[in-house]
């Protein structure tokens, strides 16, 4: 396949991927807006859960069922993989977003990702995570050099 030929297939294709970064805000009933870019791939209902770092996963529904089925064929006699599935699900939610897009943050998951007003939305390929600013901005700088260093160990 020649480079355009690729570039055509992955342009044609990009609607599958969740990409961008957005600065929406949690309303007091703490419902947030989805951007209007991820509505579609969303609409058929969300999973959302405590990420790593101190931020949420917003799942679509279809990869979340590829995460369960993974999940689900963990051994139960393994502490690791308990503790990760007790965290992972601490304060989860399934939802479908209403007719304009908005979803409701459930309290504990506020909590454990210090969400309140303006957040971002980030989209990470496969899910959405949602940061408290600060917590992105030092993150980010946390973590500058690593991705510089670890690109060839993750893409080969």
């Amino acid at each position: 396949m020649t480079n355009s030929n690729f570039v055509g297939s992955v342009t044609n294709n990009l609607s599958n991927f969740l990409l961008g970064n957005f600065s929406p805000r949690i309303d007091k009933g703490s419902r947030l807006i989805l951007p209007s870019k991820f509505r579609d791939q969303l609409k058929q209902g969300i999973v959302i859960t405590p990420g790593q770092e101190r931020c949420l996963y917003i799942f679509p529904i279809s990869e979340f069922q590829i995460i369960y089925e993974k999940i689900k064929s963990t051994p139960l006699e393994s502490k690791q993989a308990r503790d990760f599935i007790r965290s992972f699900t601490d304060g989860a939610e399934d939802q479908i977003p209403d007719k304009q897009g908005r979803i409701t943050i459930p309290a504990r998951l506020k909590e454990f990702a210090s969400l309140d007003g303006e957040v971002i939305v980030k989209g990470a390929i496969t899910r959405l995570e949602i940061w408290n600013p600060k917590k992105l901005d030092e993150y980010r700088n946390s973590t500058e050099e690593v991705f510089a260093n670890i690109s060839e160990e993750v893409l080969g």
